[in-house]
């Protein structure tokens, strides 16, 4: 069983894709799987095309993407922790402010 994984990440304070913002994929154990920075559509593709079912970790830079934008912000990096179960594409979007952020289940 194999699963693909991407991500999208979108500053919303400007409604803007976040380019620039470092994202590393690591195991249920923290071992670093695989590390991306998102490109001038916020998007990033990680890992090994293949992942087998498991609990996985996605964390994001942020606090370096606001620095580099000059702007302070409260979290200084998100990890979204989740669940592949099958083979199917898994995309985990990250909507980011300097003070808040939410993630969903896209497609």
């Amino acid at each position: 069983m194999t699963a693909h994984l991407t991500t999208h990440v979108l500053d919303t304070t400007g409604g803007t894709p976040a380019a620039g913002v470092a994202v590393t994929l690591r195991d249920a154990s923290g071992g670093t799987i695989a590390e991306a920075v998102t490109d001038a559509d916020g998007r990033a593709g990680l890992g090994p095309e293949l992942l087998a079912p498991g609990t996985y970790a996605l964390t994001f830079d942020t606090g370096a993407y606001f620095a580099a934008h000059g702007t302070d912000c409260f979290y200084p990096s998100v990890t979204v922790d989740f669940t592949i179960t099958d083979a199917r594409h898994y995309h985990v979007p990250l909507l980011l402010s300097p003070f808040s952020y939410s993630t969903y289940r896209g497609s």
